[in-house]
């Protein structure tokens, strides 16, 4: 058997690894029934999704011919950092400073990942987005996120 499309066999890869560990890591939750679900139900049912398009996935990089193969070319570090980093400072900020500070921050630093970054565009975005999420979660969906620090 022979990989004809690198990168699809990769992508593939990748969704059946993420869609198993979400499936197995579902097994440790109540399940439910579908009139009433459990917390465990949406991973589950998730992790099957992507494991079966994984599956999909990865069986045509091996059928479909591509010429010279589809190589995987160099990794963007910077949008990698840049894009990982601000999820994960936001997850770490939220509980600290508030919705209100970490969320603009995040939205600035994922828009340092492109190539055309704009100060007045990043700001003016973060300003946006943190009004229409803060009207969508705060405002629409009553969730408590804690908008200021502590």
């Amino acid at each position: 058997m022979t990989i004809r499309s690198q990168r699809d066999f990769l992508a593939g890869l990748f969704l059946v690894i993420v869609g198993g560990a979400f499936a197995i890591g579902a097994t440790q939750y109540n399940f439910g029934i579908a009139s009433r679900p459990g917390p465990g139900y949406f991973p589950l049912g998730l992790g099957l999704i992507l494991t079966v398009l994984g599956l999909i996935v990865l069986a045509t990089s091996l059928v479909r011919e591509i010429e010279g193969g589809d190589p995987v070319g160099s990794i963007p570090w910077r949008p990698l950092i840049c894009i990982a980093g601000a999820l994960v400072f936001f997850g770490f900020a939220l509980p600290r400073v508030g919705f209100v500070i970490s969320f603009p921050l995040m939205i600035v630093f994922t828009a340092m990942a492109g190539d055309e970054f704009r100060w007045k565009e990043a700001i003016f975005n973060a300003v946006l987005l943190t009004a229409f999420s803060y009207g969508v979660f705060v405002a629409g969906l009553k969730l408590t996120i804690p908008l200021w620090p502590a």
